[in-house]
């Protein structure tokens, strides 16, 4: 090739790579892009609040030894059901069983005591008609008796009380329930009221959820509420609010609410994680798929909505103000407005001004509007 030659060569290349380019953009320009699109309707979204709690037992009491001892036995485990009136621990009861005996020996000695000084009375009341004695006499035989017969009922009443603190020393439910947290092993020594065995009954359950104050305003008492469990299905449950905190809590300055439940306590187990969704009072904007909110990456703390120009099938971003989360996976948004057409797929992968192919329902309905303009 001559001099000449690769000059022009040199001249052509540069050009015929630019017109190349410019066809490859205006073809991908051109070529539209098919988008799944939402038409937002004009009804408002009610505003719901999810908080996060904990499946409980209304009532839970922690079950304790009346008299102090060493523990012998434990015979219930974490999770074990068990029946009113069920042994569930003992205490060593030699100590207790030692001072019964002595109290039954006291009493009757006291008793025999009590009886000849009856029947010593009995004489002393015959020679006391006879003049034999004087009333004063008569009157210190009377005093030793009633004496004698106050002191045998006071030691009855301490062998009563020994009998009850004997018993004491085996520990039984008080109710049906099942068993959630144990204190103690066996062989410790124990102080009377010292907690042992954590019963919670099953034919209450509720929720517990804490609140922070700026929302307690929106919670009313006996306030319906649906209730999700995190191990369940998508099912709601109703529940009411049972009980509002007068109160919040020192460290984390949150109110604690309960709601109890109306249904499913089958399904609610104990110590599982629920979401409470409580309905505000007020509506609070938009709902949209949350597939449709997308955020730039030159500016994530923006986020935006592709929104369709239906007339040239092109796609224009718009910023929105995210609010809360609704049910069905759906946000609710502040920046568009009732009968706007969004992309509700594939957000990531369009730009600004691109052309997009809408679905067949969306091109007959825009073709049918038109034909009855004309």
């Amino acid at each position: 090739m001559t001099t000449k030659g690769r000059l022009l060569a040199g001249l052509l290349l540069p050009l015929m790579i630019s017109a190349g380019c410019s066809d490859q953009d205006k073809q991908t320009q051109v070529v539209s892009r098919p988008v799944k699109v939402f038409r937002i309707d004009d009804t408002a979204a009610v505003g719901v609040m999810s908080f996060a709690g904990e499946v409980r037992a209304r009532i839970e009491t922690a079950l304790s030894f009346r008299v102090a001892g060493k523990l012998l036995e434990r015979k219930v485990d974490v999770g074990d059901s068990v029946r009113k009136g069920q042994l569930l621990a003992t205490l060593d009861g030699n100590d207790y069983r030692l001072a019964v005996q002595g109290l039954k020996a006291q009493l009757a000695a006291a008793q025999a005591d009590s009886n000849f000084l009856r029947d010593d009375l009995t004489r002393y009341r015959e020679l006391l008609a006879q003049q034999v004695i004087s009333p004063p006499e008569f009157e210190r035989h009377e005093t030793a008796y009633t004496t004698a017969r106050e002191r045998t009922a006071a030691l009855a009443a301490q062998l009563a009380e020994a009998n009850n603190q004997l018993s004491y020393t085996e520990l039984h439910a008080d109710r049906d329930g099942v068993v959630t947290a144990l204190a103690v092993e066996a062989g410790q020594v124990l102080a009377a009221g010292q907690a042992v065995v954590t019963l919670a009954q099953l034919d209450e359950k509720e929720i517990h959820l804490d609140v922070p104050e700026h929302r307690l305003s929106e919670i009313k008492n006996q306030q319906a509420v649906n209730v999700s469990l995190w191990a369940g299905d998508e099912r709601p449950l109703k529940a009411r609010i049972r009980e509002i905190a007068s109160a919040a809590d020192p460290a984390s300055r949150t109110y604690r609410v309960k709601a109890s439940l109306l249904e499913g306590l089958d399904a609610a187990q104990l110590g599982m994680t629920a979401t409470v969704h409580i309905a505000a009072n007020t509506a609070s904007g938009i709902a949209i798929p949350l597939s449709a909110v997308y955020t730039p990456q030159n500016q994530p703390d923006h986020p935006a909505v592709w929104l369709i120009d239906e007339q040239a099938a092109t796609v224009k971003a718009v910023p929105v103000r995210l609010g809360e989360t609704q049910p069905g996976e759906r946000i609710v948004v502040d920046g568009v407005t009732p009968g706007q057409l969004l992309v509700s797929a594939g957000v990531q992968r369009l730009a600004e001004g691109q052309a997009v192919r809408l679905p067949e329902e969306n091109a007959l309905a825009k073709h049918g509007a038109k034909e009855g303009q004309l």
